[in-house]
């Protein structure tokens, strides 16, 4: 593991080592704090039986001559504290008043209400306190006299300065801090070593990755792959075919492109050398005119290719789970029926709208300008296969009462009609049928299917009941 690992914010082995460092420091300084408590009271408590010691030792020297008490103080009474040079000793005896018989008259008092220990089997009480402006800590042992005519309580007090007991205490912290330490070094070496061979199939699966050829588009073997990282692996051979199926489709659409694009573009160039070699007015008149209309076909194709390459591509504009703001269909389709009335007029056909839902608005969720798209194109085959003087109605109304599907638009012409065997075959690309009307791209019927099923509208195609011809039906959903 490398420093600038640790360190890098998008590093998950960081990320992972931090994390697991600061409960570490946070546990090694809890356990510093009561390593220090714990060594602190067991110092004491060697400390504290050794005063008890000494005060037990002089004590016993304390005796009675010629009716007073009298008292030798041993040195291995103070030796038990200044046998490392580190703390020095104290005392004072007292007799059964009060009067110092023995030791350091300036030692401090003890506190009154210090409570007696209940450690040891004796009368003693322990208290900290300060002498010559040096800690200390204090032994208070009574003892009871019965000697030589006199009775009571004898009082022997015995302090030591704290460096001993400090120092005592400072070398279980330190041994309890480098310790520790060590530990949670070592444990951070060792996690840190294990998460890189951890991580190392991710690596692995990365360099597979890199090394694919970019045609290839062929799922990575799983294999000997581990479970953690499978659902990674799937979502990349996932991703990897939706990038393949985009790859077909758009070389699909330039191939589409080209072809259908070549020769209108050929047909315009040649109306215009023919223009420009006569160069009278009617022959440029004439070539213009052919012009214009080739152009409005080619624009019309144009756009129909990029419509189907957007909805081949996914495009998130044409996503129909996007929320979308209802609109009315009835508003829509009249639109589409005025914009093509002067083409009816054109072939005297008889073009009529009946509405008999409800809800006379016809409220629909999804992308207006894609269900307006159907329509158009519906509208526009059934113009160009029904001949002059004929008739084209469209109807709304609502669906069977307990079906899924909220309203049922049909648009029934009286042309020739299609075969049923070849109603599938329509929604195909490019397709047309031999005696179709001229003037198709073969594109409007594919549109019609792919805006279908990206708005969950079932259509259907049907003889026509009333006209004879062909009866287009939309089941538009709840």
């Amino acid at each position: 593991m490398r420093l600038e690992q640790l360190f890098n914010r998008r590093s998950l082995l960081g990320k992972f080592v931090r994390w697991l460092l600061l409960p570490l420091l946070l546990l090694w300084i809890i356990n510093t704090v009561v390593a220090y408590q714990i060594s602190s009271a067991a110092a004491n408590l060697a400390y504290d039986r050794t005063l008890l010691a000494s005060a037990r030792v002089i004590a016993e020297q304390v005796m009675v001559r010629n009716g007073k008490l009298h008292v030798e103080v041993p040195y291995i009474a103070l030796d038990n504290f200044e046998y490392d040079n580190r703390g020095q000793m104290f005392y004072r005896v007292s007799d059964f008043a009060g009067n110092i018989i023995s030791g350091y008259g300036d030692l401090p008092q003890m506190p009154k209400n210090t409570p007696r220990t209940e450690l040891y089997p004796a009368l003693v009480h322990f208290h900290d306190d300060i002498y010559r402006e040096r800690p200390i800590r204090m032994a208070t042992f009574y003892k009871p006299l019965f000697e030589g005519g006199l009775q009571g309580m004898i009082k022997v007090e015995v302090a030591e300065t704290t460096e001993a007991r400090q120092y005592m205490t400072h070398q279980v912290l330190n041994y309890t801090l480098w310790g520790q330490g060590l530990l949670v070094f070592c444990a951070l070496c060792f996690v840190g070593l294990a998460m890189t061979r951890i991580l190392q199939p991710i690596r692995l699966l990365g360099e597979e990755v890199i090394r694919r050829p970019p045609g290839d588009f062929s799922d990575i073997e799983v294999g000997t792959t581990h479970s953690e990282l499978l659902p990674l692996v799937a979502a990349i051979n996932q991703y990897r075919r939706r990038l393949a199926q985009l790859l077909m489709r758009y070389q699909r659409f330039a191939a589409d492109a080209s072809h259908q694009l070549r020769t209108p573009l050929a047909v315009m160039t040649t109306q215009a050398e023919h223009a420009l070699r006569d160069g009278s007015p009617e022959v440029m008149r004439e070539s213009l005119t052919e012009l214009k209309q080739m152009l409005k076909k080619t624009t019309r194709l144009t756009n129909q290719l990029l419509l189907l390459a957007k909805m081949d591509s996914g495009s998130h504009q044409l996503r129909r789970d996007r929320p979308q703001p209802p609109f009315s269909l009835l508003d829509s389709i009249e639109k589409i029926v005025m914009a093509k009335l002067a083409a009816a007029r054109r072939k005297d056909i008889d073009l009529g709208l009946e509405n008999r839902c409800r809800d006379q608005n016809v409220p629909l969720h999804g992308k207006q300008m894609l269900i307006e798209e159907v329509l158009l194109n519906l509208l526009d085959n059934a113009l160009r296969h029904t001949p002059s003087g004929g008739v084209i109605t469209l109807r709304l109304y609502d669906a069977a009462p307990g079906s899924d599907r909220g309203c049922i638009f049909e648009i029934e012409d009286s042309g020739p009609g299609i075969q049923p065997e070849q109603r599938e075959q329509v929604f195909e690309r490019f397709h047309q049928l031999p005696d179709a009307a001229p003037g198709g791209s073969g594109l409007g019927l594919a549109i019609v299917k792919d805006i279908c099923r990206l708005h969950d509208i079932d259509i259907s195609l049907h003889d026509g009941p009333q006209l004879g011809g062909l009866l287009v039906q939309l089941a538009f959903k709840r």
